[in-house]
């Protein structure tokens, strides 16, 4: 509800409906952290009350930010990259930013470059980079000093901050899960070799068996896909020595469930089959996928404090760890 002169609502009047002063309405605006929780609720419903807008040149003016974060991403569907990007983006927003998304076809030195120069243009504050890919590594080390950036999902030899899922501990958790049952080794189906995230799993993986003196199977690459784990099943199908699959997301394993199937092989009596990132759907595949989950949410809040660190000066941690969780549904049991 706009003031009844009919005009646009100013910071006086948020200050007035809430019974706080202009000053502290900014400090929740710009800085909220540093108000305590019941008055940052306050003011905050004063604002959608009035439906007021902040004026961001003038706050550009007086407090030498545009209000604006930039947000680098490969252009992608694929669940963990898109979800990741939602929460960063509502991370960035509930504090009061506005985010500005660059979407790239790939994460090389130059598209990076060329993506944070457009941000550049835009006068952003910071910029948050997700880079799950081993070619985003040679961007990072190449960008302006002078802009706060922080990555997600990067590796671990690059000179800015990191925010991330332990993905070696989740596919430890999986894997350990499969042996616990009984299983002599567990066969991966992985992901790409040039993404991170495939990669940190391998080695939770391979460091389980190795670990328990199991056989190490030779890893079956997959691209994501639930067609190249359908692809891959239809090998594995045929050998009654594999009793359990570990696929490295929930689409491959669902790729892997219906290879099984078409081939005679019961989920789970025969195989047990898990997969990794627990989509909103895994739930509701026959049977119910095992999976881990990866608490985005938590990883986009992280980033945006280490992003908010560096645009103060601070020198933020350098490795945030975010850790998984397994889910335990019935496409796992022990072996027959």
């Amino acid at each position: 509800m706009k003031p009844r002169t009919g005009r646009p609502a100013v910071l006086m009047d948020v200050a007035a409906r809430a019974g706080v002063s202009t000053m502290t309405v900014s400090r929740v605006l710009n800085a909220p952290d540093l108000v305590r929780a019941e008055t940052r609720a306050r003011v905050l419903a004063a604002v959608r009350e009035l439906d007021y807008r902040p004026n961001q040149a003038a706050r550009q003016l007086v407090t030498g930010r545009s209000g604006v974060l930039g947000v680098v991403s490969i252009d992608t569907t694929l669940y963990g990259p898109a979800t990741m990007l939602y929460c960063i983006e509502q991370a960035a927003r509930q504090a009061g930013y506005n985010v500005s998304i660059v979407s790239l076809g790939s994460l090389n030195r130059r598209s990076m470059e060329e993506g944070v120069q457009r941000l550049r243009t835009q006068a952003v504050d910071g910029v948050i980079i997700v880079a799950p890919h081993e070619s985003a590594a040679d961007g990072l080390r190449h960008l302006p000093p002078e802009m706060p950036v922080v990555a997600v999902d990067a590796g671990d030899d690059i000179p800015v901050p990191v925010a991330k899922v332990d993905q070696r501990a989740g596919a430890a958790l999986v894997t350990r899960h499969l042996l616990d049952l009984g299983h002599e080794s567990v066969l991966h189906v992985a992901g790409p070799a040039d993404w991170l995230d495939a990669n940190g799993r391998i080695d939770g993986w391979r460091g389980v068996l190795e670990a328990a003196g199991r056989p190490v199977p030779e890893v079956l690459r997959g691209d994501w896909s639930s067609r190249s784990g359908y692809e891959l099943g239809r090998r594995l199908a045929g050998d009654p020595g594999v009793t359990a699959v570990f696929a490295a997301n929930d689409q491959m394993a669902l790729g892997v469930l219906r290879a099984l199937r078409e081939a005679g092989r019961r989920v789970p009596e025969d195989v047990s089959v898990a997969g990794f990132d627990d989509v909103p759907e895994s739930a509701y595949f026959w049977p119910p996928l095992t999976t881990v989950r990866q608490d985005f949410r938590e990883v986009g809040r992280h980033a945006f404090r280490l992003l908010l660190d560096r645009m103060a000066g601070a020198e933020p941690q350098a490795r945030v760890l975010v850790e998984p969780e397994l889910v335990v549904r019935e496409s796992t049991t022990s072996p027959a």
